[in-house]
């Protein structure tokens, strides 16, 4: 679970009632595009022939890009999300973080999803007992990636679905 029951405003669209703007939208898909890619190798090394979740992360760049429609970005999500089903571990948390990425253009919310997948990814590719301290790198690296115009949005974020997010972001 990484969505709120209670949608934060912050997060919907302007058009759609909320305060988002849709360049801070485009920026939320970008960072968690960036976050899905950084453990995608994990993915890859398991199925090297399955692109799905490849394809997730780049239609999540192509949406932020206004080349495609949102549509197209959510089917990508689901397709990613299918590659994830019959895996364990690292490799299916970045194909969850892939598709959750992709999924940024339906429900901006789901950068941190995104995001907390990657993390999910790093704990489980560590060597036994260094799960958490790779989970903190992953985290601190995720951070260090954000723009400057959404940095404050999704660390405020962090803080309040921690809970609803493995508390990842500790």
């Amino acid at each position: 679970m990484i969505l709120p029951k209670a949608r934060d405003p912050r997060f919907i669209t302007i058009r759609r009632g909320g305060t988002l703007t849709d360049a801070d939208h485009r920026l939320l898909a970008l960072w968690a595009a960036v976050c899905a890619e950084h453990v995608l190798p994990l993915f890859e090394a398991v199925r090297p022939a399955d692109p799905r979740p490849r394809i997730a992360i780049e239609q999540a760049r192509a949406w932020a890009r206004g080349e495609i429609a949102m549509s197209q970005a959510r089917t990508a999500a689901g397709h990613a999300n299918a590659a994830a089903r019959d895996l364990r571990g690292a490799a299916r948390y970045a194909a969850y973080a892939a598709g959750q990425a992709a999924a940024v253009a339906h429900v901006a919310a789901h950068e941190l999803g995104a995001a907390a997948y990657a993390i999910k990814a790093a704990r489980a590719a560590a060597p036994e007992g260094e799960g958490e301290r790779a989970g903190q790198r992953e985290c601190r690296w995720q951070r260090n990636q954000l723009p400057a115009a959404i940095r404050d949005l999704v660390l405020d974020d962090q803080r309040l679905r921690n809970d609803i997010c493995w508390f990842v972001f500790d």
